[in-house]
């Protein structure tokens, strides 16, 4: 897409055209518009670009470090350059198009940096891990995104991973407990951390010991507060009247799956158009954590509200996943996304419940089948468990089987 195909004034179009790098500029408009991307966000991108030259200062082709795209974004929230209304969040848009803008014309810094380094480290870690331990891509970025933060904290320092130490993982840490993260989450981070500077020293990268001297808090194994709400308040969410609107119908559909199947998160991402086999009434679940395909019958509400999603509100696009963003380049619903409509639903109804989103609708399926009656391997089965010590904590919640336990009497037995 050139220039003079989104610009409706010759002195605007002039003003683009006399800016260095025109051809970059028009290559990477072009692949934004082959994407998706409407004209007036071709546009706004178009605009941004001459503003990253600006403060870049870039007048020929050269390696950008990320340090130096950092510290223009800064300069442009406070730029008096430009008289439209800046902040956080016009910054953030300044970085992500600065950033993709210098990896697709290939200008962005390489190994030199950092950065680029810990991300290179990261890659083999993930690759270590997928290989010799058999973790799933789930559970490699949740561990990646948590080693990610700690090591960029670090490269902002401009230290390198060869020079850290157990000094300044327990100062990351420190801070994660004042900023009021809870001892489980510290524990998930120590087990994240442990494993990756372990994987460090086996291959040299660090060579001071660090995971030795990580230690976790205590956490108890099982806690008395069920993490999802009561399955009385899960089926309000269920009998609500559906809206008219496209992200209503696409959240009542969600809400319906993570319910009544008691789906993971990312379970729910990535389900396809193909899963759905509407002729059979068949539904495909591909499970996270083990891999495995399960089919299981489509229950009529589920069904109605996701055909329902389908013919109403999904945009019709190249992307298969059945649930897709909202606006163009559409693609794949991403994982906070869900979460977001999900726990954003259960506040908007007053649902009192210890966690939210997906994962509490799952707790409560999971407590509603034990409930009724289903035995343990039976909801391991359905949930897609490896084995009964994952279910084993649903019981622990359902005080109502617990008392009916506590009320036999033993006499007869001895």
């Amino acid at each position: 897409m050139a220039i003079s195909q989104i610009c409706a004034f010759q002195s605007t179009r002039t003003k683009h055209e006399s800016a260095p790098f025109l051809e970059e500029r028009n290559a990477f408009l072009s692949h934004l518009a082959s994407r998706g991307s409407s004209p007036k966000r071709v546009r706004s991108c178009s605009a941004m670009l001459l503003h990253v030259i600006r403060l870049l200062k870039l007048i020929e082709r050269r390696p950008v470090e990320r340090w130096e795209l950092r510290d223009a974004g800064l300069v442009w929230m406070n730029d008096a350059l430009h008289n439209v209304r800046t902040g956080q969040r016009s910054a953030k848009f300044f970085l992500h198009i600065g950033l993709s803008w210098l990896k697709f014309s290939d200008m962005i810094a390489g190994s030199g940096s950092h950065l680029e380094l810990n991300g290179w480290y990261l890659e083999q870690f993930e690759l270590y891990e997928s290989t010799i331990r058999g973790l799933t891509s789930v559970s490699n970025g949740h561990q990646r995104r948590r080693i990610s933060a700690l090591l960029r904290s670090n490269a902002l320092e401009q230290r390198t991973l060869e020079s850290m130490t157990l000094s300044d993982v327990d100062t990351y840490l420190q801070a994660k407990r004042e900023s009021g993260c809870m001892p489980r989450t510290i524990a998930s981070l120590c087990a994240a951390f442990r494993a990756f500077f372990r994987f460090a020293e086996l291959y040299g990268f660090n060579t001071a010991r660090i995971a030795d001297g990580i230690v976790s808090p205590r956490v108890p194994r099982y806690e008395s507060e069920p993490k999802g709400p009561v399955w009385n308040d899960v089926r309000r969410m269920l009998d609500e009247p559906e809206s008219e609107g496209h992200a209503q119908l696409r959240s009542a559909a969600i809400v319906s799956l993570a319910a009544i199947y008691g789906l993971r998160t990312v379970e729910i991402v990535r389900l396809k158009l193909s899963d759905f086999d509407w002729r059979n009434e068949i539904l495909a679940i591909r499970r996270a954590k083990s891999g495995r395909v399960q089919h299981f019958p489509i229950q009529r509400e589920v069904g109605e509200r996701v055909i329902r999603y389908l013919r109403e509100a999904r945009p019709r696009c190249g992307c298969r996943s059945v649930f897709v963003s909202t606006r163009p380049p559409y693609r794949q619903m991403n994982i906070a996304t869900l979460w977001l409509i999900i726990s954003t639903r259960m506040k908007a109804l007053g649902i009192q419940s210890r966690n939210f989103g997906a994962h509490s609708l799952r707790h409560a399926c999971a407590t509603q089948l034990l409930h009724s009656g289903t035995s343990l391997p039976e909801i391991a089965e359905f949930l897609g468990h490896r084995d009964l010590q994952s279910v084993s904590i649903y019981a622990k919640h359902d005080l109502f089987a617990l008392r009916e336990v506590a009320a036999v009497n033993l006499e007869a037995i001895l």
